[in-house]
């Protein structure tokens, strides 16, 4: 099971006989599921109490286990580790025994925070083992609130001279730079921070005269302070070791991957380089399984959309499409569509490039072009697998397209992505690829298209009178608004005066029916066909964003901008 990786605890509690098979199946899939620590979950399902999970962790280390509230360590003890080290490794000095520092972490199962924690303060690290909680108050308790301070450590960079002159004039030292304590602090720190931001990618830009990093939250990009333009190829380096990426090789874009621990919890980061005028660009892509809810209940379709997909997905043939541009989406509520499906008697195979969520019991293929591991290459071998359920991440040319087709007339249910501006552009984007309409007409059940539209900070959410230009930008006029009322965010410290939080769906579903098979069949273009639909009832995508307006959950820009 995956899930070892992820929780050596689970596993050494397993591999003690400790626990039954039923309940390390739910601890294990409550622990996906909602991303709880496995050491409570534990205690939750009545398998250990909190005593007894701290033995078994200080046996497999050949250790002890401390209670840390009978622990005052001296002002000369807590200087060893400094406050953003021990925040960033969440761990604290317990006592100093010859040239051995005893360190209790709150997660003492994770090896290279142990190596990498020795590394950073030169010194040889013994863990022990305490009550994660008390780790987590004895740092507020003895470090004081300070938090780990990104300008701080880029200071202690900007003044170690000896990074910068070996990155000038040594190549071949990349590698020990990568690895250098302040570098692997720096990183640690960019990404913990990234993470706490709610980042869903973050971008290393060298440049000639300097180094950009930025985070994309809620769709829009935010430059942090940038480090010095003599750390790009060591922090670019010390990304690629983490991802196992060839460090010499700076010629050629590559792609890998990286599994951290942020805050007690596993965060994957898919990592692409692309090599440029001034050194390699990284691109991380956040995929944080705690932020992403996979429920079809959570994505907020209106009520209609809902009960019709719901309905739709249980049906044993027939393509279902979602579409609309990069980032919009898509992949998550088609991964929530085949969460719900997911059962013991349906055989699900999907095909992506990359698998961006891994799901227990669905059976994720990766595309990997160079190889010749193409969608239609995939896409025939599955249909020799006896799937149920087929999931293509993509339909981009005539032959995934046939075969998706193909996999829906003998009986299959095809889930794809195709990147149109709306629903019912995608129909005529499959006849543009060469497909037949009357194909086409008898096989596609439904195409969703969908944006994503930041919402108002709740915090700093401001009732405002709208002008008559914001009105006519959504085609409304001052007698449309009743007593509706609009708003914006202020902007405050929680939503980084930015005005908004987090990100909510708004839709459109198109319903091929009989109407709309007929106007496929006669190669209707997208403005008769659109406008046939909306006829039928089809809420556009910008009604839907002045659903979401009325209700205080966007701005009239954001409509405007995504729609």
């Amino acid at each position: 099971m995956a899930e070892d990786i992820h929780s050596p605890l689970l596993a050494l509690v397993k591999e003690r006989q400790l626990i039954d098979d039923l309940q390390y199946e739910e601890v294990a899939a409550e622990h996906k599921r909602a991303g709880t620590p496995i050491i409570q979950l534990l205690q939750d399902y009545g398998v250990m109490d909190l005593d007894a999970i701290l033995q078994v962790m200080a046996d497999y280390l050949n250790t002890d286990v401390v209670n840390l509230r009978e622990k005052h360590p001296s002002p000369d003890l807590l200087a060893v580790i400094p406050a953003a080290t021990a925040r960033l490794y969440e761990c604290v000095p317990v006592e100093q025994d010859g040239g051995v520092l005893r360190v209790a972490f709150a997660d003492p199962l994770n090896p290279s925070r142990i190596d990498e924690l020795g590394y950073v303060i030169k010194r040889e690290i013994q863990p022990v083992v305490a009550d994660p909680a008390q780790v987590l108050s004895a740092l507020d308790k003895d470090y004081g609130e300070e938090t780990a301070d990104v300008a701080a450590v880029l200071k202690e960079l900007g003044a170690d001279k000896e990074i910068a002159v070996e990155a000038a004039d040594n190549a071949d030292l990349v590698e020990d730079l990568a690895n250098q304590a302040p570098i692997v602090k720096f990183v640690n720190l960019v990404l913990q921070q990234a993470v706490l931001d709610r980042a869903s990618d973050i971008h290393f830009e060298p440049f000639e005269d300097e180094f950009k990093i930025r985070y994309r939250v809620d769709g829009a990009l935010y430059e942090m302070s940038p480090p010095p333009k003599h750390l790009s190829l060591p922090v670019i380096s010390r990304l690629k070791v983490m991802s196992n990426l060839n460090i010499s090789e700076r010629r050629l874009p590559q792609d890998g991957r990286i599994t951290h621990h942020v805050a007690g919890r596993p965060i994957d980061l898919r990592v692409s380089t692309l090599p440029t005028q001034f050194g390699e660009s990284v691109v991380l892509r956040v995929l944080d399984r705690a932020s992403v809810n996979l429920e079809l209940e959570t994505l907020g379709f209106p009520k209609y959309i809902y009960d019709y997909m719901a309905e739709a997905i249980q049906r044993p043939n027939g393509i279902i499409i979602v579409t609309g541009p990069t980032g919009c989406g898509k992949t998550t509520t088609l991964y929530s569509a085949l969460r719900r499906i997911n059962t013991i008697d349906s055989k699900l195979l999907t095909a992506e490039d990359p698998v961006e969520y891994d799901v227990e019991g669905i059976m994720q293929v990766p595309i990997n072009e160079s190889v010749g591991m193409t969608f239609g290459k995939a896409l025939r071998s599955f249909l020799r697998q006896d799937p149920d359920i087929i999931m293509i991440g993509e339909m981009r040319d005539l032959e995934t397209a046939q075969i998706a087709i193909q996999s829906s007339l003998t009986g299959h249910l095809v889930m794809s992505t195709l990147h149109t501006n709306d629903a019912p552009g995608a129909v005529t984007r499959l006849i543009d690829m060469g497909t037949e309409p009357f194909l086409i007409s008898s096989t596609l059940m439904a195409v969703l298209g969908q944006r994503l539209v930041r919402k108002i900070c709740p915090d700093c959410r401001t009732p405002f009178e709208p002008t008559e230009n914001q009105l006519a930008l959504l085609n409304l006029s001052p007698h449309d608004l009743g007593d509706k009322v609009f708003y914006y965010g202020r902007g405050c410290s929680s939503c980084h005066d930015t005005g908004y939080r987090g990100r909510k769906g708004i839709f459109e579903l198109l319903i091929i029916n009989d109407a709309i098979r007929t106007l496929i069949n006669e190669r209707a273009p997208t403005v008769v066909m659109r406008q046939k639909a909306i006829e039928l009832g089809m809420v556009t995508l910008r009604e839907d964003g002045l659903r979401s307006i009325f209700e205080g959950e966007t701005t009239i820009e954001e409509v405007v901008k995504y729609t």
